[in-house]
C-alpha cells in the first residue's frame, strides 16, 4: 500500500479509502470481514456519510468493529453533510452542519472526525454561515480537519475567503469511463465534445491549491449506471485493453482500474466502494502498481477518447 501526506494536516494516508456507502447491504459480521480486510491489506482511511443508509452505515461501522480508543486511532474518519435527502435540497446552515456532526459522532461512536466534507454545492450557501460552524467544530475537538466533495474551483474560493481552516479534500468522480477532469485539457481549443470544459480546471485547481482529490466511482461509467470493467457491450475495446495490461502484470482488471488512477502525478486516492473482500484485495495491488505513460494513455484511448 502507498501513502500520501494530505498537505496543511499531519495526516499520513492510504492511497486507497474504503468508502463505506453501501454496508447495509451486509450483516455486521460481514462488515467487520470487510473493514478487516481493507485494514490487513493497509487501508488506514473510512469514508462515510451522514445519508449513507440514512446513517446506517456509520452504525454498522461501529458496531462492526467494536469501536474503542486502540481501534480508533489507527483509522482516519471522514464523513459528509449537507444533503438533506429525505427533503430533496442541500443545506449548509450552520444549525445543519452542527446538528450533523453531533449525529455522525454518536454513530461513528468517537469523539472526533478527522476530516468533514460539505457533500454537494448549496446554491443558498452562506459562506460566513458555514465558517462559523467550521471553527466552532474545530475549537472544541468534533472535527480537525475540513473539505468538499463536487466543488468547483469559485465554489472552493468563496468558501475558503471565510474559513480559517484550509480546505484539505475535494472528493470527485473520476473513472477511466468518467474522465471530464482530463478531457478538455487533452483537446483544448478543438471543435469537438471532448473539448467542452465541464469542471472547470478543478484538477489543475486542485494540484495548485493543494488540495488532496478523492475519486469516487473509480469502477462506474455515468452517474451510477454501472461498472465499465466487464461491460464489453459498451466498452468492448477497453475491456480489451485492460485485460491485456492485466495479464501482462499478473492481476485483475480491478486492479488495473486502481492504477490507471493513482499513476495519475496528483496523488489521487480512490475511494472503494465494494462489499467483497476479495475485490478488495484485488484493488489494492492496483495501488502498488506503476503503469507506464504508454500504458497510460493506450488505456485512456481505448475508453474512447482522443489524444490528438
Amino acid at each position: 500500500m502507498k501513502y500520501i501526506s494530505i498537505a496543511n494536516t499531519d495526516i499520513e494516508a492510504s492511497n486507497l479509502i474504503m468508502g463505506n456507502m453501501r454496508l447495509t447491504e451486509l450483516t455486521v459480521p460481514e462488515a467487520e470481514k470487510l473493514i478487516r480486510t481493507a485494514m490487513e491489506e493497509g487501508i488506514n482511511f473510512f469514508d462515510h456519510a451522514d445519508i449513507y443508509g440514512k446513517g446506517r452505515c456509520e452504525e454498522i461501522f461501529s458496531e462492526a468493529i467494536q469501536m474503542n480508543p486502540a481501534i480508533r486511532e489507527k483509522m482516519i474518519l471522514q464523513s459528509k453533510c449537507g444533503i438533506v435527502s429525505s427533503k430533496g435540497y442541500f443545506d449548509f446552515s450552520k444549525k445543519h452542519i452542527i446538528s450533523s456532526v453531533d449525529g455522525i459522532l454518536k454513530r461513528l461512536r468517537t469523539d472526533y472526525l478527522d476530516i468533514l466534507l460539505l457533500h454537494r454545492p448549496d446554491p443558498l450557501m452562506e459562506p460566513e454561515e458555514v465558517a462559523e460552524a467550521f471553527e466552532e467544530l474545530r475549537t472544541s475537538g468534533k472535527v480537525k480537519y475540513f473539505g468538499v466533495s463536487n466543488h468547483n474551483p469559485m465554489q472552493i474560493e468563496l468558501l475558503q475567503k471565510y474559513i480559517k481552516s484550509k480546505l484539505v479534500i475535494n472528493q470527485l468522480q473520476f473513472s477511466i469511463a468518467h474522465t471530464p477532469m482530463i478531457d478538455s485539457g487533452i483537446t483544448l481549443n478543438m471543435k469537438n465534445d471532448q473539448a467542452i470544459n465541464r469542471d472547470s480546471s478543478i484538477l489543475e485547481y486542485c494540484r495548485l491549491k493543494d488540495i488532496t482529490i478523492q475519486a469516487w466511482s473509480p469502477f462506474q461509467h455515468g452517474f451510477f449506471e454501472g461498472t465499465f470493467l466487464g461491460d464489453w457491450e459498451k466498452y468492448p475495446e477497453l475491456n480489451k485493453t485492460i485485460d491485456e495490461i492485466a495479464e501482462k502484470y499478473g492481476v485483475t482488471n480491478t486492479a488495473i482500474a486502481v492504477a490507471w488512477i493513482t499513476r495519475h502525478p496528483a496523488n489521487i486516492q480512490v475511494v472503494l466502494g465494494t462489499t467483497n473482500p476479495n475485490r478488495m484485495k484485488d484493488a489494492c495491488k492496483g495501488a502498488e502498481m506503476s503503469l507506464t505513460r504508454e500504458e497510460w494513455y493506450q488505456i485512456y484511448k481505448a475508453a474512447g477518447n482522443i489524444v490528438p
